[in-house]
């Protein structure tokens, strides 16, 4: 009969600790003739009990949802549909999710929060005039290939002056006024010695 086996159930000691405590009552072990006796009357507050909790797992669901939105929100779970029933596993995995995120930020104190993000950001717009958070990344661009270039064309200098490689701008804008000023001032003999013979032919 499906009411005893209802019964058996919600007298098993394996169920949740509040429905066994509800159900067994003053009694310690089951009994099927005293409840066949008494009625079912017992289990309608208990399923009762059970319509709430399985209510409740949805608020929680929901809830979960909204946190993980909050503290997780590049992780895209799964939508629960309505017509499905909500599963604890799909709880634990929120859960799980979220605590694995929280230890990640812990281990890693390094790791700058919004705010600094928003500051070196902002400051970025400061350096480069750029009025719109879409023109970051452009400038960004422009400004990592102009970089680049400048590098590449300080190189070559220092290799045609033979200066060495860790010498400062400083010491390479001197260099190139020394050689300017002795041809604007037609001395060959001296451009020879900075240059070397070859370098004329």
């Amino acid at each position: 009969m499906v009411l005893n086996s209802i019964n058996s159930i919600v007298h098993n000691p394996r169920a949740p600790v509040i429905i066994y405590k509800q159900s067994k009552g003053g009694t310690q072990h089951f009994n099927k003739d005293l409840v066949q006796d008494c009625g079912f009357e017992h289990l309608i507050p208990i399923i009762e009990m059970w319509a709430d909790q399985l209510t409740s797992l949805k608020d929680l669901y929901k809830s979960l949802k909204i946190l993980s939105a909050e503290l997780v929100p590049w992780h895209n779970f799964k939508k629960q549909d309505e017509n499905e029933g909500i599963r604890i596993e799909d709880l634990l995995f929120i859960v799980d999710t979220m605590l694995e995120e929280v230890e990640n930020k812990e281990k890693d104190s390094n790791v700058p929060n919004l705010k600094t993000l928003q500051a070196i950001v902002s400051h970025f717009q400061k350096l480069f005039d750029v009025p719109s958070l879409n023109g970051v990344y452009p400038r960004m661009n422009e400004v990592y290939t102009r970089l680049g270039e400048m590098n590449n064309a300080v190189r070559n200098l220092q290799e045609l002056l033979e200066l060495d490689s860790s010498s400062s701008l400083c010491v390479l804008v001197n260099t190139v006024g020394k050689l300017c000023k002795l041809i604007n001032e037609d001395v060959n003999e001296q451009v020879m010695q900075v240059l070397g013979p070859e370098d004329l032919q």
